[in-house]
């Protein structure tokens, strides 16, 4: 890529003509968009020139005009990322081209091009099909900076730029793109970065379904299109049913864990705008069917099956008459006339306020598909498979796949707001005081439990509850509810945070007969909803396995486990065990957890399948998805795979539609490279290897929580960072902490790794691990160095965790660090600390490079330095900026004055997130 100073050569007066966009370099690209980015800064405000060229010194400038600065560095980065998206698009099709798909590692046709050369038969793919489930819930966790109106912006963008690679456009045309592209980069720079109020629960839906309405309609029937193409490939002798194996589940309006404004009220409305976003969508595609399918039975003679098809939905429109006279002869049209009025009604009869008479509606999503069945059928019977084929089955696997729900729908709560609402209904029902309740660990309370799990109960009870006890019952109630009112898929699971213990999974269990969605009537035999257990910090995840073995052995649980589809959830926590033990321990504690699980779940009779809480950055799971995914345990993916996509990762994955279907198909291939292959891999040094694992971890975890428990630690940490400025963005609806208090155990994972990496030392991504490698091979001498260079070899965890901690220490900047921690009053506490990070630091790098055989950091990875080299410069002079914010900011008493500073403080905030591509 082109460095600034070669883009930065162009005399205002020069006419401009855009060159050709061609080949894999992204310099052209990267030259239209920097130059339609300093036409645009020279119209409105020409002094900001030389800060786009990187020839000007920022803390020069007044809050205001320093403002404006970050912004357009903020927009700069942005556009970078668009460069480099759409370049990533453009190498891939030239690979494809000239070597064929199959050689693009992470597509379909790569891994059954090996799949079929190793010999798995077809009945391994039926069977892995039959009970394969990916999902990625978006979640909106505080880490996504853009506002919608911006992420609109930034797309049309892309959309441009893709149209300038085109070689067919004359020069008066391609002007009129340029400057089309100028004008959205014009109203991103004119419209406000930062969010002016608190992120509401409806504007983060908004924020969510933008990306459904963008690209992920259209894009994820096209995934199955895909894959049952690469199978008639690489299995040209097998038909393969195509199941809608790949759906979208969120958190966003159903995470009230911490979140006060998330309400059983806000969760009913977010369940109806997902269920009419979908509903709005089937109708567009529908409509256009209608339009293009106008066949009439003068040309083409009409299957007598189809004829019979068509009087049924006629005499069941209410209006058959009129349909069929208003299309003579076009009795394709005529059936989607009756399936439209059908939808009209279902989407009017899931309006907040129905406005429209009742009329005849789909009960649910199965309905609408069986009629897309029998158009399908009927083409297909008429001797039109291809438009069969590529007109109507997209759509028909669209419903499928979005059904009349968009995503399903998670609810989210802590233990702590389960117990406190049990301990209610245990005071109501016993006739005591809360206080008298048994403790929540205590065989007495498991007692009560069981047996009021066991009691039938045919109609309700009168409970003396709290505002917020009821609040919890009613959002259990919503599942029965909605999912009979708009599809049977609408909510997801329960997904229960701070799990603890078998007694608070039970707990989950009786609110949900409370609530009175159990499937029989008395409340106890089957619950519906799935209680899915979150295990977060490492103490959690190291109790998981006999938690689940107990759990697994109670009779309703299996009955429910059964019913729910053969497996049991469970959900396991990233970002909360690397803040409680490190980078490396988290990760170690993270695949014994899921090794052991497994195995527990084998024994049960009951399959265990996980749900993966990773973020963004590396610190809080973030790892390139191919090799995450490779690194889990073998046999540990059998029946489903989910992950959350959290924050800035759902712009960066699903913002266009080009990146969406190979972000989708990668995670895919992914997954079923995993789940066909890894059981078969026999890894003779395991045993040595996890040893080595185990030593390393828990070398790695002393030193990190010898830090983390320093007594001055917190007093460092928010001095010496923009912690408590964070919740200033704006940029979620959740409070940073949990439950208000000021401690760092209750401080959220998020901010925690926000901020470290905000203020350059980014210790969540590598500290203790230096120690940890020098420690191992002092005590095992060069058996345990030699030891150590076969698991980088050979390890797939170890070589991930190695390689992602060298990627980080090259994004650290000690000298801006110490810059930070001068923030920090009190001297004797800002120096003891920094040297401790100043010291692992060092060594970290030392044993890295020792154990990799590199010869500096992150030499192994040029595209990934390219990118931050091309970055560093300017997200340095914002970090050395926002340490003089911070300082001025604090102490600023006037209060116009320090609205000022703010603003800027916000916008260099936002800068060097999105010049780093990750916040938390």
């Amino acid at each position: 890529m082109a460095p600034i100073s070669q883009l930065a050569a162009f005399p205002p007066d020069a006419p401009f003509a855009p060159p050709a966009i061609t080949g894999t370099s992204p310099d052209a690209a990267t030259e239209i968009l920097f130059h339609a980015l300093l036409e645009i800064c020279r119209r409105h405000q020409p002094e900001l020139e030389p800060v786009l060229k990187g020839e000007a010194d920022i803390s020069r400038l007044t809050p205001e005009r320093m403002g404006r600065a970050l912004q357009l560095q903020g927009i700069w980065f942005r556009l970078l990322s668009i460069v480099e998206e759409n370049t990533a698009m453009r190498r891939r099709r030239h690979v494809e081209r000239n070597q064929g798909r199959a050689e693009i590692k992470g597509t379909f046709s790569n891994v059954l091009a090996h799949a079929a050369a190793a010999g798995v038969k077809p009945a391994e793919i039926h069977e892995m099909l039959k009970n394969l489930r990916i999902r990625p819930t978006l979640t909106a966790h505080p880490t996504e900076s853009k506002r919608v109106t911006v992420l609109e912006k930034l797309r049309k963008v892309y959309l441009l730029l893709r149209e300038l690679e085109l070689p067919r456009w004359t020069e008066r045309e391609r002007n009129a793109l340029m400057a089309d592209l100028r004008d959205q980069i014009e109203l991103i720079w004119l419209t406000g970065e930062l969010q002016l109020e608190k992120a509401t629960v409806v504007r983060e839906v908004s924020w969510v379904l933008h990306f459904f309405d963008e690209s992920l309609f259209e894009t994820l029937p096209e995934l199955l299109d895909s894959l049952e193409s690469s199978l008639a490939e690489y299995y040209p002798d097998e038909q393969f049913e195509m199941p809608p194996f790949f759906q979208f589940g969120s958190w966003v309006g159903g995470d009230r864990d911490g979140n006060p404004f998330v309400t059983s009220a806000e969760t009913r409305t977010t369940l109806k705008r997902n269920a009419r976003a979908s509903m709005r969508r089937y109708r567009a595609r529908l409509n256009d069917l209608a339009k293009w399918l106008s066949i009439t039975e003068r040309a083409l003679l009409t299957p007598i099956s189809f004829r019979k098809e068509l009087k049924e939905r006629l005499d069941a429109s209410g209006d058959g008459e009129a349909i069929a006279a208003r299309n003579p002869g076009e009795h394709f049209r005529q059936f989607l006339s009756c399936v439209l009025r059908k939808l009209d009604a279902t989407i009017e009869r899931n309006k907040e306020e129905p406005t429209a008479a009742p009329a005849p509606s789909y009960k649910d999503a199965d309905e609408l598909i069986n009629d897309l069945k029998a158009l399908e059928q009927g083409l297909i019977d008429a001797d039109c498979r291809s438009l069969a084929i590529h007109q109507v089955r997209p759509v028909r696997r669209m419903v499928e796949i979005f059904r009349f729900s968009t995503v399903h729908l998670d609810l989210r709560e802590n233990s702590t707001r389960t117990t406190k609402t049990l301990q209610e209904i245990w005071s109501s029902v016993e006739g005591a005081p809360v206080e008298e309740a048994p403790d929540v660990d205590s065989s007495e309370w498991r007692a009560w439990l069981t047996a009021e799990l066991s009691k039938p109960r045919t109609t309700p009870r009168p409970l003396k509850l709290s505002e917020e006890a009821r609040e919890t019952l009613a959002t259990f109630a919503l599942v029965g509810e909605m999912r009979a009112e708009l599809d049977r898929e609408a909510v997801g699971a329960f997904i229960l945070s701070m799990t603890r213990s078998v007694n608070d999974v039970l707990g989950a269990y009786l609110l949900a007969k409370e609530a009175r969605i159990y499937l029989d009537s008395p409340g106890v035999e089957i619950c519906q909803l799935p209680i899915v257990p979150l295990f977060e910090t490492i103490e959690d995840l190291r109790a998981a396995p006999a938690i689940m073995k107990e759990l697994l052995a109670i009779p309703l649980v299996r009955r429910s486990v059964r019913w729910q589809g053969g497996f049991h959830e469970v959900m396991i926590g990233y970002s909360d065990s690397n803040k409680d033990g490190g980078y490396f321990a988290s990760n170690w504690e993270l695949y014994k957890a899921q090794a052991k699980l497994t195995e527990v779940g084998e024994q049960a009779g009951v399959p265990i399948a996980f749900f993966h809480g990773r973020g963004g950055s590396v610190s809080r799971g973030g790892a390139p998805t191919a090799r995450a995914i490779a690194a889990q345990p073998p046999g540990s993916i059998r029946r489903q795979y989910r992950v959350t996509d959290q924050g800035e990762v759902v712009s960066f994955k699903y913002s266009n539609r080009g990146t969406a279907a190979f972000q989708m198909e990668l995670t895919a291939a992914s997954v079923m490279d995993h789940v066909l292959n890894s059981a078969k891999e026999v890894d003779a040094g395991r045993h040595e290897f996890d040893d080595a694992m185990e030593a390393l971890s828990g070398a790695s975890r002393a030193v990190y929580t010898q830090l983390i428990n320093h007594p001055g630690l917190v007093e460092y940490f928010q001095n010496a960072s923009p912690l408590d400025e964070l919740a200033l963005l704006n940029i979620g609806s959740r409070p940073a902490r949990r439950f208000g208090a000021r401690t760092l155990s209750d401080l959220r994972a998020i901010p925690w790794v926000f901020a470290w990496a905000q203020n350059r030392h980014i210790i969540t991504g590598w500290y203790g691990i230096g120690s940890a490698l020098k420690s191992f091979i002092e005590v095992r001498g060069e058996t345990g160095e030699a030891l150590l260079h076969r698991m980088f070899e050979r390890s797939k965890l170890f070589r991930l965790i190695l390689d992602e901690v060298e990627k980080t220490l090259r994004m650290v900047d000690l000298s801006i660090a110490r810059e930070y921690s001068k923030l920090v009053p009190n001297e004797a506490i800002r120096e003891e600390i920094f040297r401790m990070i100043e010291a692992e630091y060092a060594l970290t790098c030392e044993m890295v490079l020792r154990v990799s055989g590199g010869g500096e950091i992150a030499f192994r990875y040029p595209a990934f330095r390219e990118r931050l080299n091309e970055r560093l410069p300017v997200i340095n002079q914002v970090s050395r900026e926002q340490v003089e914010l911070l300082r001025r900011f604090r102490a600023e008493t006037d209060e116009f004055k320090r609205d000022e500073t703010k603003s800027a403080l916000l916008l260099s905030i936002n800068c060097i997130a999105v010049g780093f591509g990750a916040t938390g």
